[in-house]
């Protein structure tokens, strides 16, 4: 049955807003409806790419808050561990959000949620701009605290709802390089705010930069309404959010891939990005006449760029090679920065090492989530890609709460070289429990007969 929310909306002539994907019976994988695909290429790359310009200009907005808000707090009178909860309140709120969003999603389809998430996304710069002279004596740190614990909402919606729609647009065979193109451009969209949140404070000031994310957010809005279509299968009576946990519980690969990107975001977006610029500055490490902050700076943006060219390279080799023969390489590679910079701290070792970390995060993270799609029930999409960001969003949370506190305690080349061993744990966890047997998989082994 078709919920009255997919009443189409207007202005999508690029794809038609009504379509929706024909559904494998309830509880059963996607291999399927895999096998005769709803969309063309033409409107895939149409679909695809809006969401890539979306989650960019989305993540631009994130980007800027952090090379602003903390210059913010001496400026406006905000506590430095308020600043904290400010900068990082965004990332608790998505983790709670997170699997009811996908259960939304799920519900309703994946058109008004997302459309609402991307402007969400595009309204919270302007609040930064109230949080700098707030109405009626609202403490300015209020402002923001209200304003960062929506955007987490709002991007809640629009990562699942990036998953879903690409999930269900796709088929086994070419998922994999769509869902790396959707990841590249996350990828790209974060650092750039970072920089352009830095460059345009610098020369014009801070309700200049916050107005410059808020109208990227609008615009990244503004082509969801225009292009995404309405995709909500219609499977009989969906699981409820209440049966996730079964769900996860009733397939050990679902529960192997949030294992591997908890280990992922736990090691890259929590230890790497903490412990780095100790890294640099204990280890007297200079680049280009910059110190440690500065040299730190570089090597992330190596780190970023390795990830984002991995990304959008490796989605069409885990279609024709299989999405484990994909991750388990990528792991690796992710192992062997780890090592290569506990066991070579000087500018090359860091800088080759760090660049590791980052491809081997981006040659792992999309086959996995490709993977998710390929075994998720279809009417549970949403909820299990909720599930999966859970995962990443708990490791990228408690990585900075180990991470200083393991390295006072075993040195930073230890604990670079513990995360080596923890990676190892993930391949064996990837290796022994998610299987190839994707369309994907069983396509290519048929072409190669």
């Amino acid at each position: 049955m078709t919920d009255a929310s997919d009443t189409p909306d207007p202005g999508t002539d690029a794809v038609e807003s009504d379509r929706e994907i024909d559904a494998v019976e309830s509880g059963s994988g996607t291999d399927d409806a895999d096998s005769a695909p709803a969309y063309s290429e033409s409107e895939v790359r149409t679909v695809v790419l809006s969401l890539v310009a979306g989650v960019f200009f989305g993540g631009m907005g994130g980007g800027v808050a952090f090379p602003t808000i903390p210059a913010l707090g001496s400026v406006l009178g905000i506590a430095p561990l308020l600043v904290g909860v400010i900068l990082s309140i965004n990332r608790f709120t998505r983790l709670l959000m997170s699997t009811p969003a996908g259960s939304v999603l799920d519900r309703m389809g994946t058109r008004r949620p997302m459309i609402a998430g991307f402007a969400v996304q595009g309204l919270v710069p302007f609040g930064y701009l109230v949080g700098l002279s707030p109405p009626l004596g609202i403490p300015s740190s209020a402002v923001f605290l209200v304003s960062r614990a929506a955007w987490g909402i709002g991007s809640a919606f629009v990562f699942v709802g990036a998953f879903s729609t690409v999930t269900h647009v796709t088929t086994a065979a070419n998922r994999g390089r769509w869902v790396g193109y959707m990841r590249g451009g996350q990828s790209l969209g974060f650092p750039t705010g970072l920089i352009l949140g830095g460059i345009v404070t610098e020369l014009y000031g801070y309700a200049e930069a916050f107005a410059v994310a808020g109208v990227a957010g609008l615009f990244a809005a503004a082509v969801a309404y225009r292009v995404l279509p309405n995709v909500s299968p219609d499977v009989g009576e969906k699981s409820r959010l209440r049966d996730v946990p079964t769900l996860v519980r009733a397939d050990p690969r679902i529960g192997a891939v949030g294992a591997v990107n908890f280990t992922i975001r736990f090691l890259y977006a929590g230890v790497l990005l903490s412990t780095v610029v100790l890294y640099t500055e204990a280890n007297d490490i200079s680049l280009g006449g910059f110190a440690g902050t500065g040299t730190s700076g570089v090597v992330m943006a190596v780190s970023v760029l390795a990830l984002s060219a991995s990304n959008l390279a490796v989605g069409r080799l885990s279609d024709s090679l299989g999405r484990t023969t994909t991750v388990v390489p990528g792991l690796g590679v992710f192992a062997a920065g780890f090592a290569l910079a506990a066991l070579v701290p000087t500018a090359r070792g860091v800088l080759v090492g760090v660049g590791l970390v980052g491809a081997g995060a981006g040659l792992a993270g999309p086959p996995l989530l490709a993977y998710l799609g390929d075994i998720a029930p279809d009417g549970d999409v949403g909820k299990l890609g909720g599930v999966y960001n859970v995962f990443g969003d708990l490791g990228s949370t408690l990585g900075p709460l180990v991470a200083l506190p393991l390295a006072a305690r075993i040195g930073l080349s230890g604990e670079y070289l513990a995360c080596a061993g923890l990676v190892l744990v993930a391949i064996v966890i990837a290796a022994t429990t998610l299987r190839d047997d994707s369309a994907a998989a069983v396509e290519a082994a048929t072409a190669d007969d």
